[in-house]
C-alpha cells in the first residue's frame, strides 16, 4: 500500500536533545536549590513536561506553582533549543526526500509545541511539516497511550479510526515508550538508534518495521521496501501458502560460477543482487528484482546494469551500522511478507575472501526469519537446520561418497545422523565444536535431523 504520511518525534529523532532534557531535570533541582534523587530522570522521561513540572512542585516543593515550575522550564529549554541543540546529520535529506515525494508530515512530542517549535525554526524544518501536536493537546496523557499519534494521524487528513490507514503512515521514534505505543496502535515504525542516549536494542527493535542507526540508513526506497499489503495475511495463510523462493547474491570477492549463478536464479521467485552481487549476476546473464548496499565494491557498469534491470534500488552510505549482505537478507524478507508467503532463502558468492565474514554469514543465516535458509557454492551446500524451520536434510544418491560436516550454531543443538560412517543420535553437540566435522556419507538417504537449536550442515562437493 501506498505511504500515507509520516510522523516524526523531535526530541532524540529529529534533534539530538535527549541529554539536554536529561540535563534540564537536574537543571531543575539545581535552580530551586536541591539535588535530584537517583532514578528520577527515567521516571520522568515519558511523561509530559506539564506533568513533570507539576511532581516537581507537589513532591518537593519547587515553585510558588506547578504553572510557575513549567515557565521556569519551558524559558530554559527554548534558549537550549535556539543556541544548541543540533539537528541529527541526515534529517533534513530524508525531510526533504519525503516531502519532494507529496508525503505529508506531521510532528507528535511529549515536549509543548511552543518549546519544539523553537526547535524546528532554529534549524528552519518548519515549512516540511502540516501541523505539530503535544501531548499537552491531547489531554495530557504521555506517549504510553496512543493519543498523540491517533491525533497526528488525524492531522495528516486520515481516518485513525481505520486499521488500513493506520498501517500507511510511518512514525519516527528513538524512545522504547513511543516506539512501543505506535506498533501496538497499528502504525508502521522507524526506531531510530545512536550511540549516546542509553537507549536499549531489545526495547526498541522488536517492535520496528525499520530500525536504523542513524539517518544514513534511512530513504525513501528503504520504506517502500518495507511496505505491508494492504490486508495482511493471517499467520496461518502464511504457513500454509507456497514458499517464496529468493535468491541472495552476496559479493565475495571469490565469486559463484555464471553457471551455477544462473541455475539459482532461474529456480528463484525473487533475485537480490547485494553489491558487488551484482558483477555475478551481469556474468550470469540474470537480472536482479532489486539492487541494495553502498555499492563500494562493485564496478560502475556493473551497478549502472543492475540498477537499470531491477524493479528497487536501495542505497545505503558506506559508513553504516548494518552489512550490505544483513540489508539484502531483509529485502527478501520484506518481499515475502508483502506476498503474504513463507521465505526460503538461497545465498551465493558468501563464502570467499575473509574468514571472519564467513563466520559472520553462517550466524545471519542462522538467524534469518526464513523457512528454510541454504547457502550454495561451487565446492559446498549448507544448510541451516533448526525445529522451527526445516528441521532435516535427507540427501540423494549423488551425496554418497562426499565429506558431510555438522556444526551447532546454537547452544543446546541436538542431532541425528543416519546414513553416515559415525552415525548420531539424539546428540548434544557443543557449540560451535568439531565432533561432526568430516564425517562421510555412505548411503543414498542419508538424513542429518535437528531437534533443537540450530545446526549448520555441510555437504562438501
Amino acid at each position: 500500500m501506498d505511504i500515507l504520511g509520516a510522523i516524526f518525534d523531535v526530541d532524540g529523532t529529529i534533534v539530538d536533545s535527549m541529554g539536554m532534557w536529561a540535563a534540564t531535570t537536574e537543571w531543575v533541582f539545581t535552580h530551586y536549590g536541591a539535588a535530584m534523587p537517583d532514578g528520577f530522570f527515567e521516571r520522568v522521561e515519558p511523561l509530559s513536561l506539564k506533568e513533570m513540572c507539576r511532581i516537581d512542585h507537589e513532591e518537593f516543593g519547587f515553585g510558588d506553582s506547578a504553572d510557575d515550575v513549567y515557565e521556569a522550564v519551558c524559558a530554559h529549554v527554548r534558549d537550549c533549543y535556539a543556541h544548541e541543540i543540533q539537528m541529527f546529520p541526515g534529517a533534513r535529506e530524508l525531510l526533504e526526500e519525503l516531502a519532494a515525494a507529496g508525503i505529508p508530515m506531521v510532528v507528535a512530542s511529549s515536549t509543548p509545541v511552543r518549546e519544539f517549535t523553537v526547535a524546528l525554526e532554529a534549524h528552519g524544518l518548519s515549512g516540511f511539516f502540516r501541523d505539530t501536536v503535544s501531548t499537552e493537546d491531547v489531554g495530557g496523557r504521555d506517549k504510553e497511550f496512543p493519543d498523540v499519534y491517533l491525533e497526528a494521524c488525524r492531522r495528516l487528513g486520515l481516518d485513525a479510526d481505520d486499521p488500513e490507514q493506520r498501517a500507511g503512515v510511518w512514525v519516527f521514534e528513538d524512545a522504547p515508550f513511543g516506539v512501543q505505543t505506535s506498533h501496538k496502535a497499528g502504525f508502521r515504525v522507524v526506531g531510530l538508534m545512536n550511540d549516546h542516549d542509553g537507549r536499549r536494542e531489545e526495547d526498541v527493535r522488536p517492535y520496528c518495521d525499520v530500525y536504523v542507526h542513524g539517518y544514513a540508513e534511512l530513504s525513501l526506497a528503504l520504506l517502500r521496501d518495507y511496505e505491508a499489503p494492504a490486508a495482511p495475511a493471517r499467520a496461518a495463510d502464511v504457513r500454509a501458502a507456497e514458499p517464496l523462493q529468493v535468491l541472495v547474491v552476496d559479493g565475495s570477492p571469490e565469486a559463484s560460477s555464471p553457471d551455477l549463478v544462473r541455475a539459482l536464479a532461474d529456480e528463484a521467485d525473487y533475485v537480490v543482487a547485494v553489491d558487488r552481487g551484482a558483477e555475478a549476476l551481469l556474468a550470469a546473464e540474470a537480472a536482479p528484482d532489486v539492487f541494495v548496499g553502498d555499492a563500494d565494491s562493485v564496478s560502475a557498469q556493473a551497478a549502472a546494469w543492475a540498477r537499470a534491470h531491477a524493479r528497487t534500488d536501495i542505497r545505503f552510505p558506506a559508513e553504516k551500522y548494518a552489512t550490505d549482505l544483513a540489508l539484502g537478507l531483509d529485502c527478501a524478507a520484506h518481499e515475502a511478507s508483502r506476498r503474504g508467503r513463507p521465505l526460503t532463502i538461497t545465498l551465493t558468492c558468501a563464502s570467499g575472501g575473509r574468514p571472519d565474514h564467513f563466520l559472520a554469514v553462517v550466524g545471519l543465516l542462522s538467524s534469518a526469519p526464513a523457512a528454510s535458509a541454504h547457502m550454495v557454492e561451487d565446492g559446498f551446500e549448507l544448510r541451516i537446520l533448526r525445529p522451527e524451520g526445516e528441521a532435516a536434510w535427507q540427501m540423494g544418491e549423488d551425496a554418497v561418497g562426499r565429506t558431510f560436516s555438522a556444526v551447532a550454531v546454537a547452544p543446546g543443538t541436538r542431532i541425528d545422523l543416519c546414513g553416515m560412517q559415525w552415525p548420531l543420535e539424539n546428540k548434544l553437540m557443543g557449540l560451535l565444536d568439531d565432533l561432526g566435522i568430516s564425517n562421510v556419507v555412505v548411503a543414498a538417504g542419508a538424513r542429518a535431523t535437528c531437534h533443537a537449536g540450530a545446526l549448520a550442515a555441510f555437504l562438501i562437493r
